[in-house]
């Protein structure tokens, strides 16, 4: 009989064992509670409850596999330990006042899908460590204070899909293993401080629908090779110091709904462009420093 209950009694403890979040997970969260003042978001958590039951955890099969806390007043820094929820599939910090930067411990989380923390303070440089996030297909780091250069790994972010760095402070160039991202749709890096030329690897992103460039500090002429984007539908180029004449092999664009250009260099005719498009519905070329040029079609080299 003794021998019975104990079978029973260890029966019961491997359940309960198995049928709970795991410490090193629990603790991770409690980590992302604490360096993120947890006790004055506007949904709390109380510790002393499930982690299945923490507002905005989702948890399948006891992992941890999403962190949905946007508009939740998060203030603080992502913590190293983050890396420790291996499971995430999902983080949503949209719209909080998380400072710092990403911690290179995001290197550990190989399943994650999405990473969204737009709309906060993060002002440190984007880690390498960024690049091992083999399944991430949505990369969305907007509307933040982002320093330093684009890491050369974002290229073998090869499952992206939308990446969306605009309003940030990020300088260098555009890095060429951009042309890596094949799977990519959105490219939005507008409204940073990111110079040299647009790389002619971009025309390996056949696939990519809009491509947002404008106030940055881009420069030299545009490359025939984006005219083998014949996917996209919007070009946005304007307010950065682009001269020369335009590809004759942009009228392949012909999905193209918006194509803004203006407030650059370029030069000769354009007028009569607007035409070549059957799709477009926004259309502009002026240069409102030098309202006398206006731009042509010719073809340049990608140099």
């Amino acid at each position: 009989m003794k021998t019975a209950k104990l079978t029973l009694l260890l029966c019961f403890v491997t359940l309960l064992s198995f049928g709970s979040v795991s410490t090193k997970e629990k603790e991770a969260l409690k980590a992302i509670y604490n360096s993120t003042n947890g006790a004055l978001w506007t949904t709390t958590w109380d510790l002393g409850k499930p982690v299945q039951e923490w507002f905005g955890v989702t948890v399948k099969g006891d992992k941890v596999i999403g962190l949905n806390l946007e508009f939740n007043n998060l203030k603080g820094e992502i913590p190293l330990e983050i890396g420790d929820l291996v499971h995430l599939r999902h983080i949503n910090f949209f719209r909080n006042k998380i400072s710092g930067g990403i911690p290179s411990s995001i290197k550990n989380l190989k399943s994650l899908v999405t990473l969204n923390l737009a709309f906060n303070m993060l002002s440190n440089p984007l880690p390498e460590e960024i690049g091992a996030l083999e399944s991430l297909k949505n990369l969305k780091l907007f509307m933040n204070r982002i320093e330093g250069q684009i890491p050369y790994s974002i290229g073998q972010l090869t499952n992206l899909r939308t990446l969306e760095l605009y309003n940030n402070k990020l300088t260098g160039e555009l890095p060429s293993s951009i042309g890596n991202l094949t799977k990519l749709k959105e490219l939005l890096v507008s409204s940073n401080q990111i110079s040299g030329k647009l790389p002619a690897t971009i025309a390996k992103v056949e696939g990519l629908k809009v491509l947002s460039l404008f106030e940055n500090n881009f420069f030299g002429t545009l490359p025939s090779s984006i005219c083998n984007l014949t996917s996209l539908e919007e070009l946005v180029i304007s307010d950065n110091a682009f001269y020369g004449k335009l590809p004759n092999q942009i009228v392949n664009l012909t999905k193209l709904k918006v194509l803004l250009i203006g407030n650059n260099d370029f030069k000769g005719e354009l007028v009569e462009l607007q035409n070549q498009f059957p799709n477009l519905k926004q259309f502009d070329f002026v240069d409102i420093h030098n309202q006398g040029a206006i731009a042509t079609l010719d073809t340049e080299d990608d140099d």
